[in-house]
């Protein structure tokens, strides 16, 4: 009896001991296993199968987007440039409107479906106009997306296939962005034929769908032309469209069009509502590269000049003059061409179009502290000497 009062007494002190570290591990599992199924958002893999072929793709969801809240989403479809044709499915996330939602998620609160042409395909080939559909059906059903805020965006081979899909389904886009396209596509030249014509039936098919075309203003790929005439055919008709002309840019005014603020508003700002439309418009803007630089005295410049360290003490850069002009020295012993927007402001003329240094000043007006900022940071470079180093 006294043996058995003992084993009891050794069992129920093992289960004691183990119990704890049991419970330790389920809710070790149970962690485990939420974070496993966690919500996906960002850049997510995608298949589609069309006519028995596999195409891969990707669709981007905003961080907020939920599969349970039944929320309607606005949804973009972004057809890329020839660049990015291929088979990968990821490509074509690298340059454009992907670039810019990667940059800046915050400004895109949408649900962004990407497709991918293959190798030696074109986007206005109606079998890839079909995958394209299809694609953005297939995610606009699985992830709740808004039928009344469905846009189209496009870029130099994708913005050809962006025209022809909003020509040939007007009644599917509630807005249109279009960068570097048009309708006379690069192979198909005798399409240049019908210039005086072609562009009307576009026009005519939106009717007041509103669109907003970016062109550089020295692109030699597909020239600014194609705009003006696609620009000049809704204005006659009556259509809402904005034309910016982005002076000195080249083919890939891309970068700077998505990088637009007011270009998500824009979209969000149209909803596609039966018996609605918005008024006619027809705005073609210059926009330059750089503002106007400022002439500045030389005393102007030279307070300017001097070694500049960034927070931790470190060298940063020197500005210095040559002549007349101001120049920046990094500490790669690349050099930058400065100028002046005001007396205190400074940009990079032969440079990013965004970046800005201003001067920090004390109240005698000599430059205490330089401060870049570009659309995505900020950085301090303090005008005194390094920490003194013991020999």
């Amino acid at each position: 009896m006294h043996r058995t009062h003992g084993l009891l007494a050794a069992c129920l002190w093992i289960a004691w001991t183990l119990t704890p570290a049991k419970a330790n591990a389920t809710a070790a599992e149970l962690q485990f296993a939420r974070q496993t199924h966690r919500q996906e958002t960002g850049f997510l893999n995608r298949t589609l199968v069309l006519n028995k072929a596999a195409y891969h793709f990707q669709v981007y969801l905003p961080e907020d987007w939920r599969s349970n809240d039944h929320k309607r989403w606005p949804v973009i479809l972004f057809l890329h440039g020839r660049g990015e044709r291929g088979a990968d499915g990821m490509w074509q996330t690298q340059i454009g409107l992907p670039q810019a939602v990667r940059d800046h998620p915050e400004r895109w609160p949408f649900i962004i479906v990407m497709p991918q042409c293959p190798q030696a395909r074109y986007w206005t080939d109606p079998g890839m106009m079909a995958m394209a559909i299809a694609a953005l059906d297939q995610e606009t059903a699985e992830f709740h997306a808004d039928p009344a805020r469905t846009y189209l965006t496009g870029l130099s081979l994708g913005g050809y296939g962006a025209w022809e899909l909003a020509r040939l389904r007007p009644q599917r886009w509630a807005a249109i962005a279009i960068a570097a396209g048009g309708v006379f596509w690069s192979y198909a030249p005798e399409r240049w034929r019908d210039s005086a014509t072609l562009p009307a039936q576009y026009a005519r098919a939106l009717g007041r769908t509103p669109v907003w075309l970016f062109h550089g203003g020295d692109d030699h790929i597909v020239p600014p032309r194609q705009s003006d005439l696609m620009f000049d055919a809704f204005k006659a008709s009556g259509g809402h469209i904005r034309l910016w002309v982005y002076q000195g840019l080249k083919h890939d005014c891309w970068t700077r069009a998505f990088n637009e603020p007011d270009l998500p508003r824009w979209l969000l700002a149209h909803r596609r509502l039966r018996g609605e439309e918005p008024p006619p418009l027809a705005e073609r803007l210059m926009i330059p590269l750089h503002p106007p630089a400022l002439r500045l005295t030389p005393a102007q410049l030279e307070s300017f000049t001097g070694e500049y360290y960034d927070a931790h003490g470190q060298p940063a850069v020197t500005l210095f003059l040559q002549g007349e002009q101001l120049y920046q020295k990094n500490v790669y012993g690349e050099i930058a061409e400065l100028a002046a927007e005001s007396p205190s402001i400074l940009f990079y003329p032969n440079g990013s179009s965004i970046t800005r240094i201003t001067a920090e000043r004390d109240p005698q007006g000599r430059v205490l502290a330089l401060v870049l900022r570009d659309d995505r940071h900020e950085e301090r470079w303090d005008r005194r000497r390094p920490p003194n180093n013991k020999e």
